[in-house]
């Protein structure tokens, strides 16, 4: 059909063979296969040109078969830009580390690639309502609850054993975990268990949980770190949120064969 009405606009096979990067022999038998399929002629040629019969002035007029590629292009145009077509506005639930170390640093490529997205981003470590709170999506660390929603997977965020210089200067450098009985440590409370947070450590494949004695305690990131800094105790915050402050030397990790076990 589009060989053909290219044919009519053009009034020539050549021109239509060229515009279409077709050979001519094609062009003539793509509109004899299309003549074949409909039943009825639908050009009438001559050495000198090309008429439209009457079935093929019917076949063609009023744009009809014009419309119809139009449209079928708009179809396929839908399917093949279907990132670029994507639209609205998206509310998405996820823990603060996450949001500042991963997400935000990636949200002008993102925009870039869906300049039509609307992102409302929430920060926090509760457990979400996503249907009864309108959320889209909601990104959480550590073992799931039980529920009818559909989870996955991501990723693994390691975690790491660090303290500041003056810590480490005043208390000194744990060598082993069974060192860690002897120092303090900052404790960050968990939002969905309401409790500390035990150290854990992955040894030899076997995991080695560690409750430690400390004077502080926080239920935020931000001040976990910030206690960590000045010295407050060990900490044990996820690494990509306490990278920073490792490659300044603020914080030093400890016990770098003893790996944290992972929260994924």
């Amino acid at each position: 059909m589009r060989v053909f009405t290219r044919v009519v606009d053009s009034n020539s096979f050549t021109c239509t063979a060229k515009s279409l990067g077709m050979p001519s022999a094609s062009v003539s038998t793509t509109v004899q296969q299309l003549e074949a399929l409909v039943g009825v002629q639908l050009l009438a040629r001559t050495t000198r040109r090309l008429n439209l019969t009457v079935d093929g002035a019917a076949y063609y007029e009023h744009e009809r078969c014009s419309q119809i590629l139009a449209d079928i292009d708009e179809l396929e145009s839908g399917f093949g830009a279907g990132e670029e077509r994507l639209r609205g506005r998206l509310r998405i639930e996820m823990p603060d580390t996450v949001a500042t170390s991963i997400v935000v640093p990636a949200l002008p490529e993102f925009h870039a690639r869906y300049p039509q997205i609307e992102l409302s981003i929430g920060i926090g470590t509760r457990n979400v309502d996503l249907v009864g709170e309108g959320v889209d999506y909601s990104v959480q660390l550590g073992e799931l609850p039980d529920s009818g929603l559909i989870a996955r997977r991501l990723g693994v965020l390691e975690q790491v054993t660090c303290a500041s210089p003056a810590y480490l200067d005043k208390h000194g450098t744990p060598e082993s975990i069974d060192d860690l009985a002897q120092h303090l440590a900052v404790n960050c409370v968990s939002e969905k268990s309401g409790r500390p947070a035990d150290f854990d450590f992955d040894v030899d494949g076997e995991p080695v949980t560690m409750k430690m004695r400390g004077f502080v305690q926080v239920a935020d990131e931000h001040a976990y770190l910030a206690c960590g800094i000045e010295g407050l105790g060990l900490i044990q915050p996820l690494r990509i949120a306490a990278q920073p402050y490792l490659r300044s030397g603020q914080l030093r990790e400890v016990l770098p064969e003893a790996k944290s076990r992972r929260s994924r």
